[in-house]
């Protein structure tokens, strides 16, 4: 039986479609019994979602948000 530690490991290449018969079998296995597991492939899911959405060039003032995020974090 795959452990959760596995199981995230794993997750990206799930998610990707990369994983053989048997290592998705495990997987899905895992996820019938584990609902941490399973929250955690639907958070990723929707990260993989959020992500495709973004535009491909970058945007200034996105950019200037973001540096200006880090630095306040850094303040804390």
């Amino acid at each position: 039986m795959l452990s959760c530690k596995e199981l995230v490991a794993n997750s990206s290449d799930y998610l990707d479609a990369q994983l053989s018969l048997r290592e998705r079998i495990a997987v899905r296995t895992h996820l019938t019994i584990c609902w941490k597991c399973r929250r955690f492939i639907r958070q990723m899911r929707l990260t993989q979602a959020v992500l495709r959405k973004l535009p491909d060039t970058a945007i200034p003032e996105l950019e200037a948000l973001a540096t200006r995020l880090a630095e306040q974090r850094k303040a804390f």
